[in-house]
């Protein structure tokens, strides 16, 4: 049985082998803070997997989609890879880039396509990357004007969505920032049930990030993480990684063989890497979680 079980660690279905992804192993330890985020996620997918039965007996529809919605850096696309590894679920992906073809009805044959796969394949996660760029409000396209090829793809998604055929074990993940340029057709309850919205970390998670970006490095005793967190107030996570990287560069360049980096390391890191956020763009997402919710409240 021994050797069955590990020729199917090399055996992949025919059905993923044409959307296989090359995806980074990831656990929910590697992302720091957002608790309320990871805890709501994984009840929307992990939960209808491990308690199918008690679903079931208290006739409970698992959600059909997710929409993760937040400022540019701030771990939508990490939180996406990990429900692609631990939620043991086929995993599909929808972008821009694999979408669009010059030949008409290429982009909904597409889409039509990854959908039977993951229904064949179920249980599943499709995964649609830029969700306002592949299926942005109907009537407004690039030059003002409606946009022929996003309303088809549009069309076609809502169809997948809550057609005629039903969608089941398949759930819908999308990542936005601009949750306000998406169709409102879309955002419904029976399509994207869960509006999650994922905020730049607050103190505690910036320290949580910085321990897991400085985890491997040999710091210095006077490193202090508490204290670089106070000088992080609008860095996404990505911009904190890029902190601690740049840190380490820095303590390269004074010395090849450096044993430590050091405190004046980030400091100095701190004025290379600026934050991506400002305080013009927080209100701004403050006014559309108003508007969207937070989906964290429950």
């Amino acid at each position: 049985m021994n050797d069955f079980k590990k020729a199917l660690t090399y055996v992949e279905p025919s059905l993923k082998r044409e959307q296989s992804l090359n995806i980074e192993k990831m656990t929910w330890d590697n992302i720091g803070g957002l608790e309320d985020v990871k805890k709501k996620i994984r009840q929307a997918v992990e939960w209808p997997l491990i308690y199918k039965d008690s679903y079931r007996r208290l006739g409970l529809n698992p959600a059909k989609g997710i929409l993760l919605y937040g400022p540019p850096g701030c771990s939508k696309t990490t939180l996406v890879k990990i429900i692609a590894n631990t939620s043991h679920a086929s995993f599909f992906m929808i972008s821009c880039a694999s979408l669009y073809s010059s030949y008409v009805g290429d982009s909904e044959k597409l889409v039509r396509n990854v959908f039977q796969k993951a229904r064949a394949s179920s249980p599943a996660v499709v995964f649609i990357d830029e969700v306002d760029a592949i299926v942005g409000r109907r009537g407004i396209g690039s030059s003002g004007t409606s946009d022929s090829v996003q309303e088809r793809i549009l069309s076609m998604l809502l169809n997948e969505l809550d057609g005629i055929e039903a969608i089941s074990s398949v759930l819908i993940v999308g990542a936005t920032n601009r949750p306000d340029l998406i169709d409102a057709a879309l955002l419904r309850s029976g399509r994207f049930d869960q509006i999650i919205y994922v905020p730049p970390p607050d103190y505690e998670g910036r320290i949580k990030i910085l321990n897991i970006y400085t985890k491997n490095m040999p710091i210095a005793e006077n490193v202090n993480l508490e204290e670089i967190a106070k000088k992080t107030e609008l860095y996404t996570g990505a911009d904190i990684q890029n902190v601690c990287r740049e840190a380490a560069i820095i303590a390269l360049r004074k010395l090849q063989n450096v044993e430590f980096v050091e405190m004046d390391d980030f400091i100095a890191a701190l004025q290379v890497v600026k934050p991506s956020l400002s305080s013009e763009m927080v209100n701004q997402y403050k006014s559309l979680v108003e508007k969207y919710g937070s989906g964290t409240k429950s």
